[in-house]
């Protein structure tokens, strides 16, 4: 049974069980705890939480999901995926466990002709919470398993909470016995392979506060409303349908596996570590691409830097298996093809993906050539030393600086017959997770508490009038100071402030937060910013500027006009430049990210390269010809099914409804998706000029531009650089970058004949320096100042000739500079003064510690410096003292 037609089945039977089937959300979820959507539960949270109403009493859906915590397990066990789907079914206060238990019961064994998955009953286990008789009971009642294959296990496995106050309850799991061969008897409670968890069915009934562990927790009473929320992992029905002993080889994942075979010439099956490489190649390709094809992009931090790492690892393991070159092209193409028909995105969308896929390919072995290159000046300046060890240092800035694996560090050092620290590079990794968890803990203790916004969102949605008005009454609906519902807020206050209707913009789609007032009977409030914290609900913090302010008093919002104005030609300028953009580039420049505010506005795009300047020129034009030919604006909300039939194009990672504001400028021309403020024509826009072009990752580039009467300013007070240039240089307009060249043409040719002056006026220092040679020791030292250079090699170059004049008998030279307003030291040494101990390097980082910098080199020649010019003759000094000690 293919993975398609098991999710096919899944849903076919809970619709006809009175069901509304939900679409998968994205990979990338608004919920700023969280990266990802980590499991099927995440777009259900605010109704299961109370914090939004449901929109129906009970759901059924096929949620993608990705999950890293566990990333190191992929490979080595039967089910361990970053990307899995997760079959659930919902109620919102309608069945409960029996509703549950006899669902799940039901489609896991009916047979295959009657639309069931055809499970035989005597392969199925059931666990239960050990307190949760009543599950227990329902189970013997509804079913017709045996006492002895319903186990009662704690709260640490048949207990869900997410670890804070609210929601919670037992839970039941059905684990598939994969039979002797795979493990030991005994059921689930042996924690054994052998049983492979497929569904939990989760009794959310009770509200829990204090809680002090994820299972340690004071229950307040039952819920109002008790919830049901079910996760059927679908590869793991996959694999176990499919008669194949993991995931990895399931119709959706195998296929990237053997074109990893057939590029390596490696057999799958016959090494353990191959095998778990393949499989890692099949899991993250795979991965990759959803993620992709929901829009997110590789980069240093946060989801890119996630994908980045599934990328990286692929490529690694390609590696370890024997091929160095390029793989993507028909890892990718391969993985695409065995998930097209379950998600037509990633067919649809090829060009994009593909074009990410291979850049960040192309970048990632460059930087293992590149680290392959430190590594090996690492392995030769320790053999150089008598040493068999690489420090964990250098093997950790490899990993974390450059990209470079641990595991390549390793098996690269090993062949050379060294080892690497690896208890030192684990304890620098392990500071470093200690380091990301904090900020993480951080920032979830910086989160609101969603749940007091539950009673307020119960209320109804915030009404938003602010596309057609600029100022709306209203009434106060709640008020929030330090996250605490209150009263009133009086003047100086900082607060929060929930109206029923408000005419001002809510920060959202990249277009920042409306300026304006709130005011009503004796009371005035500034906004400061206005957020959505939980869907369909605004909120305005605000800050009382006079009067108090209470629940249920008269409120009217009032837009500052002129920002919204400003605001509003920015937000169809950057719609304008999108279209300029892919007119000029083609379909595949499609838009990463963007932001807008009064003024300025700045547009994230995927391509591969910087925009030369007449293409640069020739997106700002098309832009304002489309202002200049005055456009007509209009929105029309429509089914999202139909807006895309229509080729509206929507932002990546962007979550939509089922139905959906479209945003036309000048017909089909730029069409897009957008909850936005806009201008009612083009020509509102006033002028786009593009002031900026730059790259923001491998495959993303950035334009900025001023909009309006700021692009006006930014231009008028570039032509008045202009005419004061034409003034002081003499020339007209036209002339100025011929006569700016010739100035520094000439201008390098003085720097030339400066330097070479210089450099004959150190050169003519050459007898002096080498007569002022003292004895230390059985050592010859020079150690002098120059005053100032043009350049460290013209020192350098100096302290090697003083060397050579001093002959054979051992001889230290180091020679101190200000070079460009900072001090450096070079040191040289002959074969004598090795010989008796005086090493370059040493010596020069000695100098560049009283410097207040650092240095190194070659135990022949080196070079040092710092911040402190004035030190220089101390440094100098403790150069000779040194080399007596």
């Amino acid at each position: 049974m293919k993975t398609a037609e098991i999710a096919q089945r899944y849903l076919d039977y809970f619709e006809k069980n009175g069901h509304t089937i939900v679409p998968s959300a994205s990979l990338v979820t608004d919920d700023p705890a969280l990266l990802f959507t980590v499991a099927g539960m995440v777009p259900f949270i605010p109704y299961l939480s109370g914090d939004v109403p449901a929109p129906y009493a009970r759901a059924a859906d096929n949620q993608k999901c990705i999950r890293t915590n566990d990333i190191e397990e992929v490979g080595k066990t039967p089910r361990h995926g970053t990307f899995f789907q997760m079959l659930g079914n919902w109620s919102f206060g309608d069945y409960f466990k029996e509703g549950a238990i006899r669902y799940a019961w039901e489609l896991l064994t009916s047979a295959e002709e009657d639309g069931g998955l055809g499970f035989d009953p005597k392969d199925l286990w059931v666990t239960v919470y050990e307190e949760d008789d009543e599950a227990h009971d329902l189970w013997l009642r509804l079913t017709d398993l045996p006492a002895e294959r319903i186990q009662r296990l704690g709260k640490d496995t048949n207990y869900w909470s997410t670890g804070l106050p609210g929601p919670a309850g037992p839970c039941s799991e059905i684990f598939f016995d994969r039979g002797p061969a795979y493990g030991i008897d005994g059921g689930p409670a042996t924690d054994d392979d052998r049983y492979v968890e497929i569904w939990n069915l989760v009794f959310m009934q009770y509200e829990i506060t204090n809680v002090r562990s994820k299972y340690d927790f004071d229950i307040v009473g039952e819920l109002p409303n008790k919830n049901i929320d079910t996760g059927m992992g679908l590869e793991r029905i996959a694999f176990i349908k499919q008669g194949v002993d993991n995931m990895y080889e399931t119709d959706q994942v195998r296929p990237v596996l053997d074109k990893a075979v057939e590029l390596s010439g490696r057999t799958y099956g016959a090494d353990h570590e191959d095998d778990v490489r393949f499989r890692v190649i099949a899991d993250h390709v795979r991965s990759s691409l959803m993620l992709m094809s929901d829009g997110v992009t590789p980069s240093n931090d946060g989801r890119g830097y996630i994908l980045r790492r599934l990328m990286r690892r692929a490529i690694r393991s390609m590696r370890l298996l024997g091929v160095d070159g390029p793989t993507f092209e028909v890892l990718f193409t391969a993985s695409r093809d065995a998930m097209k028909s379950a998600y037509p995105v990633v067919e649809t969308d090829w060009a994009r993906i593909s074009q990410y896929a291979l850049a960040e390919e192309a970048t990632f072995l460059r930087t293992l050539a590149a680290g392959e290159s430190i590594l090996e000046e690492s392995l030769v300046e320790t053999k150089s030393a008598g040493g068999t060890t690489i420090a964990g240092a250098e093997a950790f800035l490899l990993h974390d600086t450059y990209g470079f694996p641990i595991d390549l560090t390793l098996e690269i050092a090993e062949e050379a017959g060294l080892s690497v620290d690896r208890a030192a590079f684990d304890t620098l990794m392990q500071e470093q997770r200690a380091r990301a968890k904090a900020d993480a803990r951080a920032r979830k203790r910086q989160l609101a508490d969603t749940s007091v916004y539950r009673d307020l969102r119960a209320l109804g949605e915030t009404g938003f009038t602010g596309y057609s008005d600029l100022e709306t009454e209203s009434r106060v609906l709640g008020i929030l100071v330090d996250g605490v519902s209150v009263d009133r807020a009086t003047t100086g206050q900082i607060a929060e402030v929930i109206l029923a209707e408000t005419a001002l913009y809510a920060e959202s789609g990249g277009q920042v937060a409306d300026k304006g007032v709130i005011v009503g009977p004796g009371y005035e409030l500034e906004v400061l910013d206005v957020q959505k914290p939980v869907p369909g609900l605004i909120s305005h913090t605000v800050e009382v500027s006079s009067g108090e302010v209470g629940v249920g008093q008269p409120a009217t919002s009032v837009v500052d006009a002129a920002n919204r104005r400003a605001a509003r030609q920015a937000h169809s300028a950057t719609h304008l430049v999108h279209a300029a953009l892919r007119d000029t580039l083609g379909k595949t420049a499609t838009q990463a990210g963007s932001l807008n505010r009064a003024g300025y506005m700045r547009f994230d795009f995927s391509w591969g390269q910087a925009l030369s300047d007449d293409t640069k020129s020739e997106i700002e034009e098309i832009a304002n010809n489309a202002v200049r030919d005055n456009l007509e604006v209009t929105t029309r909300v429509l089914p999202l099914d139909e807006a895309r039939s229509l080729g509206a194009m929507a932002l990546f990672g962007e979550k939509y409804g089922d139905t959906v504001r479209m945003v036309d400028i000048g017909g089909p021309w730029s069409r897009e998706l957008c909850a936005g403020t806009h201008v009612s024509t083009s020509a509102e826009i006033g002028l786009i000029s593009l002031v900026g072009e730059s790259s923001v990752g491998a495959s993303n580039r950035r334009v900025e531009a001023l909009v309006g009467l700021d692009a006006f300013r930014s231009l008028a007070a570039e032509r008045a650089l202009v005419s004061q240039l034409t003034s002081s240089l003499k020339a007209p307009r036209e002339q100025l970058p011929a006569r700016i060249a010739e100035l520094q043409a000439n201008l390098k040719t003085a720097e030339k004949k400066i330097a070479a002056f210089e450099s004959k006026a150190l050169g003519d220092r050459l007898p002096a320096l080498a007569d002022a040679a003292t004895r230390v020791g059985d050592t010859l030292v020079v150690a002098e100042s120059l005053g100032t250079a043009a350049s460290a090699d013209d020192v350098r170059s100096l302290a090697l000739q003083v060397r050579e004049r001093l002959g054979s008998e051992a001889a230290v030279v180091a020679l101190g500079a200000v070079v460009s307003e900072r001090p450096v030291v070079i040191v040289a040494t002959n074969d004598a003064a090795r010989a008796a101990g005086a090493k370059a390097g040493v010596l020069a980082k000695t100098a560049a510690g009283v410097l207040g910098g650092g240095g190194g080199g070659r135990d022949d020649v080196a070079q040092g410096g710092g911040a402190d010019a004035a030190a220089l003759p101390a440094a100098l000094a403790s150069v000779k003292d040194a080399v007596g000690a």
